[in-house]
C-alpha cells in the first residue's frame, strides 16, 4: 500500500507519474483530497476524485500513468493498495473500472464505504479475484465501537487521519497496523473526524515474487516482463507529456527473494 499525503501541491504541477508497466496484480485507487488523471494502455482516461473508486486490473500485463489535473487543488492525499492476484487469474485481460458512487453503511458506529470485497454484508462492485475487504471507515463523532471481521482473513490498518486506538494500539496517521487470522471483531475508539482503511483477506496460500511493479511467482516471469515492456509490448499509453518509466536494471539476487 502506498500511502501519500497530505502533501501540498500549490505551487508544483502536483502528481507525476510517468507510463509505467503491471502484471498479476490490481490497483485500488482512493483520494481523500484532490484530482487525479489515469491513463492506459487500453485506452481509458478517466479524473478521479475524493469517494470515487479506480480499480486498474493489470492481468497479464498493463501500462498507466497517473497525474494530477492541470489546474489542481492546493492539497493532495490519497492511497493506492496493490492487490495480488491469485495463481487461477493472474493471466487474466487486463481491464479498467472507474466507480463513481460505491456503497455505504454503518458499523459498529462508524459510516464505512465499502471499497472492494464486502464489510458486514454489504459488498462493493468492483471486481475481484479472492475473498477480500477494503473499506474506509469514518468517525463523524467520538465513536467506539467493533468492527466484524472474518476469522479466517488477514487485515491491516491505516489511519490517514485522526486519531484512533484499535486492537489496543495507538496509530499515528500513516501507520498500518497488522493483524493476523484468528480474529472475529476489530476493537476501535476514534475520535471526531478521524479517518482510517480496513483491507484484508484470504491468505492465498502461495509464495509471491515482487520486483518493480510486478507481481509474479518466478524470476523468469520478471525477467520476461522486462524484456516485453522494454520492447515495448505493453502498448502505449496516449496523453501524458513525457517518456515512459525505465525498468531498472535486473538484480538476481533480488530475484530470488519470495514475500
Amino acid at each position: 500500500m502506498d500511502h501519500y499525503g497530505p502533501a501540498s501541491v500549490d505551487a508544483g504541477p502536483g502528481m507525476q507519474v510517468p507510463p509505467h508497466p503491471h502484471i498479476g496484480l490490481q490497483t485500488l485507487t482512493w483520494l481523500f483530497e484532490g484530482e487525479v488523471i489515469h491513463r492506459d494502455s487500453l485506452g481509458s482516461e478517466k479524473v478521479i476524485r475524493p469517494g470515487q473508486l479506480n480499480l486498474m486490473t493489470a492481468g497479464k500485463g498493463v501500462a498507466h500513468s497517473e497525474q494530477s489535473v492541470r489546474h489542481h487543488g492546493p492539497r493532495l492525499h490519497g492511497l493506492q493498495l496493490w492487490v495480488a492476484l491469485p495463481d487461477h487469474s493472474r493471466r487474466v485481460d487486463p481491464s479498467f473500472q472507474h466507480l463513481p458512487e460505491l456503497p455505504r453503511t454503518e458499523v459498529g458506529g462508524f459510516q464505512a464505504t465499502v471499497l472492494a470485497g464486502s464489510l458486514a454484508g454489504v459488498a462493493s462492485p468492483a471486481r475481484s479475484w479472492s475473498e477480500l475487504v477494503g473499506a474506509e471507515l469514518e468517525a463523524v463523532g467520538d465513536t467506539m465501537g467493533e468492527i466484524p471481521l472474518l476469522p479466517t482473513h488477514e487485515h491491516g490498518v491505516v489511519l490517514a487521519q485522526g486519531h484512533a486506538v484499535v486492537a489496543g494500539t495507538f496509530l499515528q496517521p500513516g501507520r498500518l497496523l497488522y493483524l493476523g487470522p484468528g480474529r472475529e471483531v476489530l476493537p476501535i475508539s476514534a475520535r471526531t473526524t478521524t479517518r482510517l482503511l480496513l483491507f484484508g483477506g484470504q491468505p492465498l496460500g502461495e509464495p509471491l515474487l515482487m520486483w518493480w511493479n510486478f507481481v509474479a511467482r518466478t524470476g523468469e516471469e520478471i525477467a520476461q516482463a522486462v524484456a516485453d515492456w522494454n520492447a515495448g509490448r505493453f502498448g502505449p499509453v496516449a496523453g501524458y507529456p513525457g517518456p515512459p518509466l525505465a525498468a531498472p536494471a535486473l538484480d538476481p539476487v533480488r530475484l530470488v527473494a519470495r514475500f
